[in-house]
């Protein structure tokens, strides 16, 4: 398992968590994504590292922006 942190921006309530939690979760080889909402912190575990073009682009799709890893 690989586990990454990543700095997502914009998200300020517990519907942004579901979303973003949702949409990463969805990526293929997701086990679990924890959300630290006050600090802004998205960390996903997966069986693989992941590409962070489509974590990228799943955070995006959720309606918030990666900062990066």
């Amino acid at each position: 398992m690989v586990t990454t942190t990543y700095q997502v921006q914009g998200m300020t309530c517990g519907h942004c968590v579901s979303a973003v939690s949702g949409q990463v979760g969805a990526l293929s080889g997701v086990t679990d994504v924890t959300v630290d909402l006050p600090a802004g912190r998205v960390t996903v575990t997966s069986e693989q590292p992941l590409d962070e073009n489509a974590v990228r682009a799943a955070v995006d799709e959720a309606g918030y922006e990666l900062l990066g890893a």
